[in-house]
């Protein structure tokens, strides 16, 4: 299946070096290219891609406004697609808000062209894009900086079984569902279903989602470690 794709940025040479690049691609069609997030609503909206490569800084709106538009539509708008979110910096506020609205992840720009593919393709199959080392610190970055309190702390994660529990903090640990499935010494498919259910119970969407969760809500503590009990 061909992937639908568009690219946000407001310099036009960056969006012609990213469309010419993923059009190269067999499964990849570029759809439509804007350059502020205003437009790519619009364009979004009559392109109907499956992933959106949004930058984070653009004049009329920026990409931060633009994925929450795409990742919460009105009620009348069925079509959701993935956000990817561009960035000149690896620490990024707008980015962190970005993936808790739903952003799939997020990648440099200066990124190799490998990486751009690669990502695209993870966010189309509906993965978040969580590989990079620099996701996991942006993440507990602003989890740091935005402490959640003790109440919430002890009742977010209150649905969960202790083994998805366990699940949800090596997961916000940067472990794969493989590394998982070692360290528990379980199935790789039984994995997964933990997961879903996570997502399931948490009402989140990816991956992504998840982590921030796990920060978020005391589970993991920035700079590694998990909570004792729940």
């Amino acid at each position: 299946m061909t992937i639908r794709v568009i690219v946000v940025d407001d310099q036009a040479m960056v969006r012609a070096g990213f469309a010419a690049l993923l059009a190269a691609q067999p499964d990849i069609d570029v759809v439509g290219e804007a350059p502020d997030g205003l437009r790519a609503v619009e364009v979004c909206g009559r392109t109907l891609p499956d992933v959106v490569l949004m930058d984070v800084r653009m004049p009329e709106m920026d990409g931060l406004e633009a994925a929450r538009r795409l990742l919460d539509p009105p009620p009348h708008v069925t079509h959701r697609p993935k956000v990817l979110m561009l960035t000149t910096f690896d620490i990024d506020d707008y980015v962190y808000e970005a993936l808790r609205a739903g952003a799939s992840g997020f990648l440099l720009k200066d990124a190799p062209p490998a990486d751009l593919i690669s990502a695209v393709r993870v966010a189309a199959a509906g993965d978040a894009l969580l590989a990079p080392s620099v996701t996991r610190r942006l993440i507990e970055e602003f989890a740091r900086q935005r402490p959640v309190p003790r109440r919430e702390r002890s009742t977010v994660l209150n649905g969960l079984t202790p083994r998805e529990t366990e699940v949800l903090g090596l997961v916000a640990r940067g472990l794969s569902n493989t590394e998982i499935a070692s360290a528990l010494v379980v199935a790789e498919q039984t994995v997964k279903t933990h997961i879903g259910r996570i997502l399931a119970k948490l009402g989140l969407r990816d991956r992504a989602q998840a982590v921030i969760c796990a920060y978020e809500s005391g589970l993991v503590r920035p700079g590694g470690g998990e909570r004792a009990g729940r």
